[in-house]
C-alpha cells in the first residue's frame, strides 16, 4: 500500500466530531447534570460541536434544552452549539424563534438548529397541550414560518395547524442557521430537502444509511436543491471491557428510554477504543460527514476523554481492514 492509500484511508479533514451534553440523569442519581463543566471539556479536547436533547417529559430527570445550551454557550468560546434535536411542535413558534434567536445571541452566532418530530413520549404533547397525531403538520408549519421569525419580520400566517400573528422579533438574527433535520423515514427526507441543510438521523445501520442517503440524494436532484450534508446521532460508551461496557449502556438505556439494549446495541459503538474507532470509520464511510457522540454510562466526562483519543485515532491511523478508499 502506497502512501497516498494511506492518506485516503484516514477521514476527511472536514468531518466533524461533537459530543451530546449530559443534560439527563438516566441513572437517577439525583445530581444535577455537568452541563457546564462538559461544555468546558468539550472544547479543551477539541471537539468541534456539543449539543442537547430536548424533551418536556421523559423516564429520566431531563435539563430544559434551551437552557442548557445557553448555559455552555456562556462558558465557551469556539464550541459550536447545537440542537438534537428541538421537538418544535411542542411550543409556539414565536416562542421558538425567540429562544432560538437568544441562545444565537449569547453564543456569538454559534447555533446549529436540529429539528424533529418526536412523538416516542405522548406524555410530553399531552402536557404541552399538543394533539400528538399533528406533530408532523405542526412541524412542516412551523418550519415555514420560522424564517421570517428568526429574521426579524412580521408574520401572519393561519395554516391547518398552526396561527401564527407576530410583531417583529428582536434581537433579530443576521443570518439563519444551519437547520438539519431529524428522523429516518420517507417523511423525515422529503422535510429535509424542503426545509433543512441537512440531515440528522439516529438508530441506522451503515447500510441502511447508504440505501437512504441515496433516496435523500434522488429527492433533492428532482427538487433542484443542493445535497444536504448528513449529521448522524450514535450512542457510544469506550471502555477496555466489553462486557463492562455493555451493562454501562444496559442501565444507561434501561433509565433513560425504558430499553433494553440488545434492541439498539447493533446501531451503537461500544467496547475498546480500537473497535468504536472501526465501528465509527463504517459511518463515515457511508456518507457521514458529522457524528454527535452520545455517552452512556455514568461518566461522561471520562467518556470525553477517551472519545477525543478515538477520534484523533480516525483522524490520524489509516483503517487497519476494509477501510476507507
Amino acid at each position: 500500500m502506497d502512501s497516498a492509500t494511506l492518506t485516503d484511508s484516514r477521514v476527511p479533514a472536514s468531518t466533524r466530531f461533537g459530543v451530546l451534553l449530559p443534560t439527563f440523569d438516566p441513572l437517577h442519581t439525583g445530581q444535577v447534570p455537568r452541563v457546564v463543566e462538559a461544555a468546558r471539556r468539550a472544547e479543551e479536547l477539541g471537539f468541534e460541536t456539543a449539543w442537547v436533547g430536548d424533551h418536556l417529559w421523559g423516564h429520566a430527570p431531563w435539563l430544559d434544552s434551551t437552557v442548557a445550551l445557553a448555559a455552555a454557550a456562556a462558558v465557551t468560546e469556539r464550541l459550536m452549539l447545537g440542537f438534537s434535536v428541538m421537538l418544535l411542535a411542542l411550543r409556539p413558534p414565536a416562542w421558538a424563534a425567540k429562544q432560538i434567536q437568544s441562545i444565537d445571541a449569547l453564543s456569538g452566532g454559534r447555533l446549529t438548529l436540529g429539528v424533529g418530530v418526536g412523538g416516542e413520549y405522548p406524555e410530553e404533547f399531552e402536557a404541552a397541550g399538543v394533539a400528538v397525531e399533528k406533530r408532523g403538520k405542526r412541524v412542516d408549519e412551523a418550519l415555514a414560518v420560522l424564517p421570517d421569525l428568526l429574521l426579524g419580520r412580521r408574520v401572519d400566517y393561519d395554516g391547518e395547524a398552526l396561527s401564527v400573528h407576530a410583531n417583529p422579533l428582536a434581537p433579530a438574527m443576521r443570518r439563519l442557521p444551519r437547520i438539519l433535520i431529524g428522523g429516518r423515514g420517507e417523511v423525515a427526507l422529503r422535510r429535509t430537502v424542503r426545509f433543512g441543510d441537512g440531515w440528522l438521523p439516529m438508530w441506522l445501520s451503515p447500510e441502511q444509511l447508504v440505501e437512504r442517503a441515496g433516496r435523500l440524494r434522488e429527492l433533492a436532484s428532482a427538487s433542484g436543491r443542493p445535497e444536504p450534508s448528513i449529521t448522524l446521532l450514535i450512542l457510544v460508551h469506550v471502555d477496555d471491557d466489553l462486557e463492562r461496557s455493555r451493562r454501562e449502556a444496559a442501565d444507561h438505556l434501561e433509565g433513560q428510554y425504558k430499553l433494553p439494549l440488545h434492541v439498539v446495541e447493533r446501531w451503537g459503538a461500544l467496547g475498546p477504543r480500537e473497535q468504536v474507532a472501526e465501528q465509527l470509520r463504517s459511518y463515515l464511510d457511508a456518507g457521514v460527514g458529522e457524528v454527535i457522540l452520545m455517552t452512556l454510562g455514568r461518566a461522561p466526562l471520562v467518556q470525553y476523554e477517551r472519545l477525543a483519543e478515538v477520534c484523533e485515532m480516525l483522524r490520524t491511523t489509516p483503517a487497519s481492514t476494509g477501510g476507507r478508499r
